[in-house]
């Protein structure tokens, strides 16, 4: 981005602007834009690019827009590449991509791999999870519901974690084959907490247990149907029967078992006696006509109806989802001692990582810590999440307050603090998420022009200039260039002082049909730096110095020096002493305050308002731009002629002799009081009232009213009050 060209055609009420900014001889343009010319719309064009959508006239949508804003090589600028700093009453917070300053490249590049090594694991693992289970459920949220009651991450291994010997010391997984959504559905679990339902289960479980009691064979809780079956499996499985080998079983009488087959029969037979109970059978029956009732619960009625067996777990649905994870759990043993294997190996080094980001310097502490040393406010910041912010677990920073007061500092909550704080103090915390957004685009190396509109207006002093200081700090990176807007020319002159060269000053005049960027004159000092080389040669600037000498001379010597009398009657109309004065009178004066000197004016004796008037009918002729001395002697034109005319029309000498201060506005009421119906009169000499004082009383800290002042507002008004004269000549008979 070595330079960046601007073709502008009815942008937000710009009518035309066309200009580069060279930025291969230097980074930084700080423009000073009087209100209203073109400031807001300039920083409002370049947000719609850093948004990507296309600008527009507010004002005139009918007018045809054009947005040219390309680098060197005439390409678009990409969106990605322009931040505008807003000013402060539109200010943006910091957000999740400032959060990104928080890394540590090297701890989260581990800590991410160390992750992804176990979430490869954990993938696997609940894939074959959802094989087993056949459900369609979230399933880690469901593992670590089941065991913790909560279903963060962290809470799925410490559900692992919990029953892990259980799972390692059980010898079958007597409840692998159950499809988990067939009973822990939400509407199912509804329907088995309604009275009718409890209560024809538990009759079938009080049946079912008294029938396991007087069984030959089957014990409750010791050795039931499954627990048989296991045994039979087991045996034959293991060559039992094949080695010759027989099964005694000792009841009423005893058995002898050869094969697994007759061991399978009796089983089934023993099942058989304890199922076809007419009153088992009968409880069986009143749960199947409860489910039937709500057509949503008929599945798990024809569920049961497979699985009856099952029932007599459904009086603890929580203990029996416990018991059907583990057997999961069981049946693939090897990836879930694989998962927690790796978990348990990873977890000390997460912890070693996470604690060592709490400790560690980063972006956002060394932001942080230039808001804090940098900005007077009566609070100090610090970053609280940090750590979670750097691996993911928070999105967004929060940021900790510690507010001081008389040596006393307590931790307070941003509400509260915001209570406490006065208007500025409040806007510094903007100018810390300014320093966050540029920070983030430091640290991802992102080329950037930063559009900074007035971002310390309304600052006090000391945060005004801390601001001035950051933006040189952004200055000096090679990756940013920065176009700097304000109408504050105080802010403007200090940003000249501090680090933007002369060539990179530029004030904006605004003209009927468009606005141009033009080279600064005058930000320091334009009495000493040029108008007083030029005083004797150039009228206009000649003119201008009046006002810059008379403040010195009162300085210097007072208002009661006779060189500050004869100046004051050049600003002021004073009869008999205005349209006296000679330019041999005014080279005194000069050479008085600075020291003999052997030029000249050549006119010695044409009279100085003379020459005023003239220089003011050859302003009307010049384009708008800066225009300074323009501005001035205009200006003082004004107010001499609003002034003689009405001393004139006053002609009460007394009363014009007896004013010794703010003789303008004191001329204009007592003219409006003479004169009330001259309503057209009086609102031209408001007009000077208004306009001129501020503009003629300068010196080399205060002159930005007269460049916030148009040149086509200052022709105007001299017209009018040139007609007030009808037809009169301001250098009288």
């Amino acid at each position: 981005m070595n330079q960046v060209k601007l073709n502008l055609r009815n942008c937000y009420g710009i009518r035309e602007l066309t200009h580069t900014f060279d930025f291969s001889k230097q980074d930084v343009y700080a423009i000073y834009a009087p209100n209203g010319s073109m400031k807001s719309s300039f920083a409002q064009t370049f947000q719609d690019v850093a948004n990507g959508k296309p600008s527009a006239d507010r004002i005139f949508p009918s007018r045809s827009t054009v947005r040219g804003i390309t680098d060197e090589n005439d390409a678009d600028l990409p969106s990605e590449s322009v931040l505008v700093l807003p000013p402060y009453d539109e200010f943006f917070s910091h957000n999740e991509k400032t959060s990104t300053l928080l890394l540590n490249t090297s701890l989260r590049r581990e800590y991410e791999k160390l992750h992804a090594d176990i979430d490869s694991s954990k993938a696997i693992f609940l894939k074959a999870m959802k094989k087993q289970s056949g459900s369609r459920k979230e399933l880690d949220r469901e593992i670590a519901l089941t065991f913790t009651k909560t279903d963060d991450d962290e809470s799925f291994y410490q559900a692992l974690e919990r029953v892990s010997t259980e799972v390692r010391d059980q010898s079958d997984a007597p409840f692998a084959d159950v499809r988990y959504d067939s009973i822990f559905d939400d509407r199912i679990l509804e329907a088995l907490r309604t009275p009718a339902l409890t209560t024809a289960i538990q009759d079938y479980i009080l049946r079912y247990n008294e029938l396991l009691d007087a069984s030959t064979y089957f014990k409750k809780g010791v050795f039931e149907y499954y627990n048989a079956g296991q045994v039979a499996r087991n045996l034959a499985s293991n060559g039992f029967f094949d080695a010759s080998h027989s099964l005694t079983l000792h009841a009423h009488t005893t058995t002898e078992i050869t094969t697994q087959r007759e061991l399978e029969a009796l089983i089934s037979q023993e099942l058989d006696h304890i199922t076809n109970d007419p009153k088992l059978k009968t409880s069986f029956a009143q749960i199947k006509k409860q489910l039937e009732k709500h057509a949503k619960l008929r599945a798990f009625q024809q569920y049961l109806c497979s699985n009856e067996l099952l029932l007599p777990h459904l009086a603890n649905v929580d203990l029996f989802k416990e018991k059907i994870w583990k057997s999961y759990f069981k049946a693939n043993e090897t990836l879930y001692e694989d998962l927690l294997s790796r978990y348990k190996d990873i977890k000390a080094r997460l912890k070693a990582i996470e604690s060592a980001a709490r400790s560690e310097g980063t972006h956002w502490e060394a932001a942080i810590d230039l808001f804090n040393e940098r900005f007077i406010v009566p609070f100090k910041l610090e970053a609280k999440n940090k750590a979670a912010v750097v691996f993911g677990h928070d999105s967004m920073l929060d940021l900790g307050y510690t507010f001081s007061d008389g040596g006393e500092s307590a931790p307070v909550e941003r509400e509260e603090l915001m209570k406490s704080l006065s208007q500025g103090e409040k806007k510094a915390l903007y100018i810390l998420n300014i320093i966050f957004e540029i920070e983030v685009r430091r640290h991802a190396k992102q080329s950037t022009l930063f559009v900074v509109d007035d971002i310390a207006d309304s600052f006090d002093y000391k945060n005004k200039y801390a601001i001035i200081q950051y933006l040189q700090d952004v200055s000096e990176s090679p990756l940013f260039k920065q176009i700097i807007l304000t109408h504050n020319f105080d802010f403007f002159r200090t940003v000249h002082s501090r680090f933007v060269g002369y060539s990179g000053c530029l004030m904006a005049a605004k003209g009927e049909t468009k606005i141009e960027l033009l080279r600064a004159f005058g930000i320091r000092n334009p009495f000493l730096l040029d108008w007083k080389a030029a005083f004797f040669t150039d009228k206009k600037k000649r003119v201008a110095s009046i006002s810059f000498m008379r403040n010195l001379i009162e300085h210097l010597h007072g208002s009661q020096h006779p060189d500050h009398a004869q100046l004051t009657s050049l600003l002021h109309w004073q009869p008999g002493s205005s349209n006296a004065i000679a330019q041999s009178q005014l080279d005194a004066i000069y050479t008085r305050l600075f020291g003999p000197s052997t030029s000249g004016f050549p006119a010695r004796n044409e009279l100085v308002v003379d020459m005023i008037h003239d220089e003011a009918e050859d302003c009307l002729k010049a384009d708008e731009g800066v225009n300074f001395e323009h501005k001035i002697v205009l200006s003082i034109a004004i107010r001499l002629a609003a002034e003689r005319f009405m001393v004139d029309r006053i002609a009460d000498p007394d009363f014009v002799a007896g004013i010794s201060s703010n003789q303008t506005p004191k001329l204009v009421k007592k003219f409006m009081t003479r004169f009330s119906t001259e309503s057209s009169s009086i609102s031209v000499l408001n007009r000077v009232a208004l306009m001129t004082p501020e503009n003629i009383h300068l010196n080399a800290f205060m002159y930005e009213p007269i460049l916030d002042m148009s040149d086509n507002a200052l022709k105007a008004l001299y017209a009018d009050v040139c007609n007030l004269q009808q037809p009169a000549h301001l250098a009288s008979n």
